[in-house]
């Protein structure tokens, strides 16, 4: 992966704006802390950046949200998940000729719900010594992630008209 300047900035950021709005917009679901502003960053991340940019954006912001105690460790199957699955489908969707490739913004919850909510019953939940079901992890994760996904998608469009695009960053 070699990144240009422009692209470390935005990255850069993505990773202060999500710490900033961590401590005000997070509720709690289950033994987690559901962070709909993680999902806006993946979103836009994943189509701006592509999906390993997104990945390590969303760990950063995983991380930090841990350390300073608004973040739990299923910040990490939450949030990483979701940007990569946003950066593949927009890359698949610029592929396959599909002009307005920000659409890919929706299909977080893909990421976040489905895979990451997996992770996080059969694998992060036993780490610490919880028990989770999965049906609910993926209901109560959906409350944060769809939301967050679409919030990404209208600044994408505004970034879009703009004049920001994925290209932008290249």
């Amino acid at each position: 992966m070699r990144a240009n300047l422009k692209q470390i900035a935005l990255a850069i950021v993505l990773i202060a704006l999500g710490v900033s709005i961590a401590p005000f917009l997070w509720f709690p679901v289950l033994a987690s802390k559901a962070f709909p502003g993680q999902h806006m960053i993946n979103a836009i991340a994943g189509v701006l950046l592509g999906p390993s940019w997104a990945a390590v954006i969303a760990l950063c912001i995983g991380l930090i949200r841990m350390s300073l105690g608004i973040g739990t460790i299923f910040s990490i199957p939450g949030g990483i998940p979701g940007g990569v699955v946003v950066g593949l489908f927009h890359y698949l969707l610029r592929r396959l000729g599909v002009r307005y490739g920000e659409l890919a913004a929706l299909t977080e919850p893909i990421g976040t719900v489905f895979i990451g909510g997996t992770l996080a019953v059969y694998l992060f939940a036993p780490l610490i010594e919880r028990e989770m079901l999965l049906i609910p992890v993926w209901l109560l994760w959906s409350l944060s992630c769809i939301p967050g996904a679409v919030i990404g998608l209208l600044i994408l469009e505004a970034l879009r008209v703009a004049g920001f695009t994925r290209e932008s960053f290249r």
